[in-house]
């Protein structure tokens, strides 16, 4: 047995904010909150589980708000990146369906990191969702053990034990620029749309930055998705390590000439990415399918091929 509300800033719903939907669950049965096209700024912390949240309209059923690395928080520092989310989704089974979550902060280069949306549920699920940004668009928990930079992790899971997570992302569409997809989750991307929007530089960024932990078997996996793009050619990577054992695979994807041809990128010119990471591409087509990848990417046979697909066909059930 499914419960089931409703949300409309029109005032023909049983809630005008998805925040007074969610704080009205305290029962244990599934519940679906339908929310009805409009703009809805809001900036969730979602907790709770075995939710389903249903947009009328994908590109008209919007979630926004503008909060940003570089903006005061009201504690005297900053916000930083891990604080900056418009949806933070916690728990257990969250759905999310025909939506679109957007953190409106800006360019990077003077709002600084801005999430538009922080999973970092058990298992979580997206269909046809938008997600829009610029610098870390998308943030798939866990955080890696420890922080580059101390205090720089600040946050709803600086302080708590690191989890497992699983994600699952079918027919959404994905926007940002330098590191939009990031975090250590495993985590599947089936008929994505890909957007990497053009900064106007000679690398307009990475669509990746996985920290997948060194005992995790899979990281980010996109299968069968479309790398588009207003770039001008050459100007963005597949990818760059986060953390040294960073887990990327693409699969069937279709890519534009936007893609560089080296494919991946090291962090920040490390030199010893190449040791530990687990990059890996096969079955590319489209303009920015080049053969001259970087040298320690992985070459994927039939059998680790089928396993990813296998591993695919499970988050599918989650």
């Amino acid at each position: 047995m499914r419960y089931e509300i409703s949300v409309s800033k029109r005032g023909d719903g049983n809630f005008k904010t998805i925040a007074e939907a969610v704080d009205s669950i305290s029962y244990s049965e599934p519940t679906i909150i339908h929310i009805k096209n409009g703009i809805y700024r809001e900036k969730l912390c979602i907790e709770k589980k075995d939710i389903i949240l249903i947009g009328e309209d994908a590109e008209e059923t919007i979630i926004t708000f503008n909060d940003s690395a570089f903006q005061q928080h009201y504690d005297g520092r900053k916000f930083g990146t891990f604080r900056s989310y418009t949806v933070f989704l916690s728990g257990e089974r969250i759905e999310l369906q025909n939506l679109t979550i957007e953190n409106s902060a800006g360019d990077g280069d003077v709002a600084g990191q801005a999430i538009a949306l922080y999973a970092d549920a058990d298992k979580a699920r997206f269909v046809n969702v938008r997600l829009l940004g610029h610098q870390d668009t998308l943030f798939l928990a866990p955080l890696p053990e420890q922080p580059r930079t101390p205090g720089s992790f600040v946050g709803p899971r600086e302080n708590t034990p690191r989890k497992a997570c699983f994600d699952y992302f079918e027919k959404c569409h994905i926007e940002g620029d330098i590191d939009f997809i990031f975090g250590g989750a495993t985590a599947v991307f089936i008929d994505c749309k890909i957007y990497s929007l053009d900064r106007g530089n000679s690398v307009n960024g990475y669509i990746t930055a996985a920290s997948t932990p060194s005992h995790q078997k899979y990281g980010f996996i996109f299968y069968k998705c479309r790398l588009i793009s207003n770039c001008a050619p050459h100007t963005v990577f597949l990818g760059r390590p986060w953390r040294n054992f960073a887990s990327v695979a693409f699969l069937d994807c279709q890519m534009g000439a936007h893609i560089h041809p080296q494919g991946w990128s090291r962090w920040n010119n490390q030199t010893d990415d190449d040791r530990t990471v687990r990059f890996a591409e096969i079955g590319s087509s489209g303009e920015g399918a080049g053969s001259d990848r970087s040298l320690w990417a992985l070459k994927l046979d039939t059998q680790e091929t089928q396993a990813l697909i296998q591993k695919i066909q499970e988050l599918n059930r989650i």
